[in-house]
């Protein structure tokens, strides 16, 4: 049995995706699509490249694929774009003639990100909150999971009160216009940091959370059946609320200097502060609904890194939250992982999902003009780290999820604090903007607050010691957090040889950590991808599997 699961168009309009599942619901491959057109987002494409990759990595066909999951319900969200499933599969995938006995199953955005966050968990049971800009009508819900049993939607809240929007709506004040949610969450640090008072955005009571634009005539008085519109009107209504609350129409300071706008930094913190309240209320709310303190996050929202960190443990929050991540929450909807997932010795705990399901970087090419190859050596490469160099690691299959976790990542020692300007500027975005850290288990407590498994991935924000703030001041951010990567030897073996190096050579086993990529691109995937970013960044070196490239001094 294969199961492929997909996100895409007509109504997942961003970040298509597409994921392979073997009969017993293992991962075989998992691809967004942005990593093969090199658009970041894949605005309105469709996962066909994702999906061909799947099946070749498989070694499989299309005549192979017995069901098609869909991380939306197409039919009851949009049935004017829905007329059969040979018709669907040709708008979402471009197959003109599907196999006649393909079936295809479309499931609840909202359910799709909840099972992808529970299943790629280690919990056998679990609270889910999805938290999101719109997943149809909804913007919130709670998930009961249990191991075997179906899921139980506990609750859900309408687009009115998508906490999605509330940032978007900040970030649309800002200029900084959608995707900029990362930038917000940024900018908002120099708030904290100033210790700024700013209004509260929503009323928190024993049973409900109401944002102030719930209220709000445009809001209330839309049609919430109107999807598009709905989201249109919220996001506008927010703006306006920010509005009123920085008494102008927009920033002062151009998006390079936002750090030195104080009304800038009152909206993003204002956007932040409602974010981080309502995210802690959903969290007690749920585990008092369910009974139960295991707790995931999914939906775009878990990318805020800063408010999952001020979440009690337990709490697991996936490599993928954002809608690529829907089309594995799709197809383990359609087949859960098979009973070998579950029958493990008594106490032993379930293995988290490991997010290193893309490409390989495929074979360099020949040594190019002007570059210098050398065999891996991670004592070489630690020492290039402690001369100041800065370089970037292209190793085995890229990570699923907006996050580089090493196997396609920028890398430089995280000192002195000039590091993180020079690497602004490389990557060509604001100066105020904060890079996070890789690090050896072993050097986690001594430099940060311990964020348990939200380390893994980049996922949790954590408050740095003051030896971490001496030793690592590049990765520092404003408000003294960090957003930190426990590395775990097999997650990264290339990676960890080089801290492994760095610690024998006396130093700390840390280093920054930032997506290879530049601008407005996504990260890299392939070598030829990180040969063109290589010759256009000013990077020194750049690891490719076992080579070492070097630029001319």
């Amino acid at each position: 049995m294969w199961v492929l699961g997909v996100n895409g168009p007509p109504i997942g309009w961003h970040d298509p995706s597409a994921c392979l599942l073997d009969g017993e619901g293992r991962v075989v491959a998992f691809a967004e699509e942005e990593r093969f057109d090199r658009r970041r987002h894949a605005p309105h494409a469709r996962p066909g490249t994702a999906v061909e990759f799947c099946l070749r990595t498989a070694g499989i066909s299309r005549a192979d694929i017995d069901i098609v999951a869909v991380g939306w319900d197409t039919p009851g969200l949009a049935p004017d774009l829905y007329e059969n499933d040979v018709a669907f599969l040709g708008r979402l995938l471009g197959w003109e003639n599907p196999p006649p006995s393909v079936k295809v199953v479309h499931v609840p955005h909202h359910l799709a990100h909840a099972t992808c966050a529970f299943y790629a968990s280690s919990f056998d049971e679990a609270g889910v909150v999805v938290v999101d800009g719109t997943g149809g009508r909804e913007s919130t819900s709670i998930w009961h999971f249990r191991s075997g049993r179906a899921p139980v939607n506990v609750r859900e809240w309408p687009q009115s009160h998508s906490l999605g929007h509330a940032y978007d709506g900040a970030s649309h004040w800002l200029g900084l216009g959608f995707f900029a949610a990362g930038k917000t969450m940024g900018l908002a640090a120099y708030g904290r940091a100033a210790r700024l008072q700013v209004p509260e955005l929503a009323a928190f009571g024993d049973a409900e959370y109401r944002p102030v634009v719930v209220d709000d005539p445009a809001v209330a008085g839309y049609d919430p059946a109107d999807m598009v519109g709905m989201c249109h009107q919220t996001v506008a209504a927010w703006r306006r609320t920010y509005e009123r609350i920085a008494g102008a129409p927009g920033p002062c300071e151009p998006s390079g200097s936002l750090d030195r706008d104080p009304k800038a930094v009152l909206v993003a913190y204002t956007a932040q502060r409602l974010v981080e309240r309502s995210v802690q209320w959903l969290a007690a709310h749920t585990r008092e609904l369910t009974g139960v303190s295991a707790l995931c996050l999914s939906g775009g929202v878990a990318l805020n890194c800063s408010s999952n960190g001020m979440v009690p443990a337990p709490l697991y929050v996936p490599p993928m939250p954002h809608d690529g991540g829907v089309a594995l929450g799709a197809a383990w909807h359609v087949r859960p992982p098979g009973a070998a997932w579950h029958v493990r010795p008594p106490g032993a705990r379930r293995e988290p999902f490991v997010p290193f399901t893309g490409r390989t970087p495929g074979p360099p090419p020949e040594c190019p003009d002007g570059l210098e190859f050398l065999d891996f050596c991670p004592d070489q490469v630690a020492a290039l780290l402690l001369d100041g160099r800065i370089g970037a690691i292209v190793t085995g299959r890229s990570e699923a999820g907006p996050r580089a976790l090493c196997n396609r990542s920028i890398i430089a020692r995280p000192a002195p604090a000039q590091v993180r300007e020079r690497l602004n500027t490389i990557k060509e975005r604001e100066q105020w903007r904060p890079f996070g850290p890789v690090a050896s288990a072993a050097a986690n407590p001594r430099l940060w607050d311990d964020v348990g498994e939200l380390s893994r991935y980049m996922l949790g924000a954590a408050r740095m010691t003051e030896a971490g703030l001496d030793a690592t001041p590049a990765v520092a951010h404003a408000d003294g957090t960090t957003r930190p990567q426990e590395l775990r030897p097999n997650d990264s073996p290339s990676m960890s040889s080089v801290l492994d190096a760095m610690a024998a050579q006396g130093a700390a086993p840390v280093l920054v950590n930032t997506s290879f990529n530049g601008r407005g691109e996504p990260i890299v995937d392939t070598a030829a991808d990180a040969l063109a970013a290589f010759h256009r960044l000013d990077l020194d070196f750049l690891i490719l599997e076992d080579r070492i490239l070097r630029k001319p001094r």
